[in-house]
């Protein structure tokens, strides 16, 4: 792997040059969206420019540049987690969106009362308020796969047990946006196909950070954000296999999603644009593919081996703080966590310690992260501070939130 030349990263970032509260911004909240490089900025100014027009309308010029800029973009993102053709790539808002696609379309068709539907304890609100709904439309089963005894990771022989129940599909994150717990997506979907089980995987925390690869994953589907992998929001990308898209209804109808319409019937259009109905977000699509040339040209495993880097420095700095605690893996299973810290500081709301942090002009999170049953129920707090790091971050950044922790420590009187 190649050290990152994060100096050279940063300049591209015209954010990180602005003042927060008076202090240099420290952002380190890129679990909820990252900042946006000049080559992305600049992509969709030059859209709307100089070839500003619909697309798969026009016959004219700025038509045809606007509709091979778009269409282009889904071969690269096609090719950027390694699907087998832009067939598989449907664009939609975000990952929420995608996972709602599935279970609206392919869930409506193939869940039956008292099906299994199966899940895991550390899921975001994103990949499972559609099953619940889904689930609750259908009379189907809403089961979830157990954490260890650690909280952090799988519980495999939960998941065994689960899956003797032969569910129709299995949804999962690839990446927990609060533990940070990478979880062996590929070994768990092997276990579930041989249920019979389809296999989602929320890709929103993993795509923007390390390799992907669907093909060897062999999931079924998978959903990821443009907006979290240095993209424009309203952009995101639900790929599933070919035959399986074939086989789903679209959900939402209007133009360009059809190939014929009469008065009483209609046929649909080729994959993926009969699930895109109406006018698509272009600029979106636009400014996603200069991120994946963006983060192509810097190189996925350089990415994730950085933030592995700056991930370890930051736990083993907190480890040597009293009257903190981090949640999720420890820096002593590193292949098995992402650039997500989240953590409470003793006798204090997370919402003081963000926003003591914010007087220092570092930005973290602090709620539940979307993530109510895991925060609330399995770490049992009513909401937790979390920091992340991405490729522009440095370790004189993490340096700066562990004096702000101490900051925090100093005002409520804490610990040493």
């Amino acid at each position: 792997m190649k050290r990152l030349d994060v100096e050279s990263i940063r300049r591209d970032f015209p954010i990180l040059n602005v003042k927060m509260r008076g202090h240099d911004l420290v952002y380190l909240d890129s679990a909820a969206t990252s900042q946006k490089p000049v080559q992305v900025i600049d992509s969709i100014y030059q859209y709307y420019t100089n070839y500003n027009a619909n697309i798969h309308r026009g016959i004219y010029e700025l038509a045809e540049l606007a509709t091979d800029a778009y269409d282009g973009s889904k071969d690269k993102v096609a090719k950027f987690i390694n699907a087998n053709s832009m067939e598989e790539i449907v664009y939609v808002m975000n990952t929420t969106e995608a996972i709602n696609l599935v279970a609206l379309s392919w869930g409506e068709e193939n869940i039956k009362e008292g099906d299994h539907i199966l899940i895991s304890e550390m899921e975001h609100h994103s990949n499972l308020v559609p099953w619940l709904l889904l689930a609750n439309r259908k009379k189907a089963i809403l089961d979830y796969i157990k954490l260890d005894e650690s909280k952090t990771m799988i519980d495999m022989e939960s998941l065994k047990e689960e899956l003797e129940k032969d569910p129709k599909i299995l949804a999962i994150s690839h990446s927990s946006n609060v533990l940070g717990t990478i979880n062996d997506v590929k070994a768990i979907g092997s276990l579930a196909h041989k249920h019979g089980a389809k296999v989602l995987v929320d890709g929103a925390q993993s795509a923007p950070h390390m390799p992907v690869d669907v093909r060897d994953i062999d999931c079924d589907f998978f959903a990821f954000s443009g907006h979290k992998m240095l993209g424009p929001t309203g952009i995101g990308t639900l790929y599933a296999k070919k035959d399986i898209l074939n086989s789903m209804p679209p959900v939402i109808g209007g133009g360009d999603m059809i190939r014929t319409v009469e008065k009483y019937a209609c046929t649909w259009n080729d994959l993926p644009w009969k699930f895109e109905a109406g006018t698509s977000n272009i600029e979106g699509g636009i400014g996603l593919s200069a991120a994946v040339d963006y983060l192509n040209k810097v190189g996925m495993g350089n990415i994730y081996a950085h933030e592995r880097d700056i991930t370890e420095y930051a736990l083993k700095r907190l480890s040597e703080i009293s009257n903190v605690s981090v949640f999720g893996p420890d820096y002593n299973s590193m292949p098995n966590r992402s650039g997500v810290i989240s953590f409470a500081i003793e006798g204090v709301h997370p919402h003081d310690i963000a926003s003591i942090f914010d007087s220092m002009g570092i930005a973290i999170r602090a709620g539940h992260h979307c993530a109510m049953p895991l925060v609330t129920e399995l770490i049992n707090e009513a909401a937790v501070a979390r920091m992340s790091f991405y490729l522009y971050n440095r370790k004189d950044e993490v340096d700066r939130a562990i004096d702000a922790i101490a900051e925090v420590k100093k005002i409520f009187k804490i610990g040493r």
